[in-house]
């Protein structure tokens, strides 16, 4: 498999780039008061589908040879993924079929649908969601558009890093740190790639919510490793048990560590969005902001990007949020 480039995501942007919205480099001044540094934030909740992977999925999806794969294309995920591959494939005309675990968010499980996708359902508990989607490529002809670990994926959700520091630039903002959420590590990769690029000296890190932070501990540990089973949290869409080969081998000599956020603290950073940002986050995109907001990284007099890298959570879930963290309210807001 090769290795993508600098080269490569400069040509995804340019391919993705009539599709795809540049969503906003953001700065709020109560965010940088609270934490004493200048924190910019890259909204992806605000990207096609409602998060960064349609970035990816277009970028593959675009480039499926249809003579090879007249069924179309097939993907696995709880959700983003499969939205943005369901929204690519509609845009391309080809059919596709995406393997949902049962628990996926209901509006996860509805937009995807909703952009034409067949969607085929699995426990995640019991059944090998990549077992699944074999069988299907096979059965339909169908050609199998990975998560994270394909060249083409990475190299899409890449652009959001050149954009990122395009932005930074712009805004007259040396970078000192990035910061970006972690599932199988293809948004992380693609963002180091890319800002490394632009800013060699910035130093990128992953987040990952507690219990599924194989990306922290194989960079700790220089080889990849498998979280224990088991492990729950609300992040939905970060729970891949290990780091993909190809984005590991990318990450570990472009990261400079792995952070890791409490449930609690996702929690409170989704209604800290909503109430002081005025942005809708899901769990899993909210990682990010949950990192700087518990402390895990000292940013005080430093210039700090964040990738909040989704905005589709479930209705009940964050009404639910918002309910419990009402006493997080700033006083001088109210």
């Amino acid at each position: 498999m090769q290795t993508p480039t600098i080269e490569d995501i400069v040509d995804a942007d340019k391919r993705i780039r009539p599709h795809a919205v540049e969503t906003p480099l953001l700065e709020f001044g109560t965010l940088n008061e609270k934490l004493g540094g200048r924190i910019l934030c890259k909204v992806e909740a605000l990207q096609r589908t409602g998060s960064f992977k349609f970035r990816g999925a277009y970028n593959r999806v675009s480039r499926v040879d249809r003579q090879a794969f007249p069924g179309g294309v097939v993907a696995c995920s709880s959700g983003n993924h499969a939205q943005g591959v369901a929204e690519a494939a509609r845009l391309c005309e080809i059919d596709a079929a995406i393997v949902m675990p049962s628990d996926a968010p209901q509006i996860k499980i509805a937009r995807t649908s909703a952009s034409g996708a067949d969607i085929v359902f699995y426990d995640r508990e019991t059944e090998d969601r990549e077992a699944i989607a074999r069988d299907l490529c096979q059965k339909l002809d169908a050609d199998f558009i990975a998560p994270f670990n394909d060249p083409y994926v990475i190299a899409g959700q890449g652009t959001v890093g050149l954009e990122l520091a395009r932005q930074a630039e712009a805004a007259g903002a040396k970078l000192d740190a990035v910061l970006a959420p972690a599932s199988g590590g293809g948004l992380v990769a693609g963002v180091a790639l890319a800002v490394k690029d632009r800013v060699p000296e910035a130093e990128i890190y992953s987040v990952e919510p507690r219990g599924f932070d194989d990306l922290a501990r194989s960079l700790a540990a220089g080889k990849r490793v498998r979280n224990e089973s088991g492990a729950k949290s609300i992040c939905d869409a970060l729970l891949m048990p290990e780091p993909g080969e190809l984005t590991f081998a990318l990450n570990k000599d472009r990261l400079a560590g792995g952070l890791v956020v409490s449930d609690a603290d996702v929690r409170h950073a989704v209604a800290y969005a909503w109430r002081d940002l005025k942005l809708v986050l899901e769990p899993g995109g909210a990682v990010a902001l949950a990192a700087l907001l518990s402390g895990a990284l000292d940013v005080e007099g430093r210039t700090v990007a964040i990738v909040l890298s989704g905005g589709n959570v479930d209705a009940h879930l964050f009404a639910e949020i918002i309910a419990d963290n009402r006493e997080l309210a700033s006083p001088r807001h109210e």
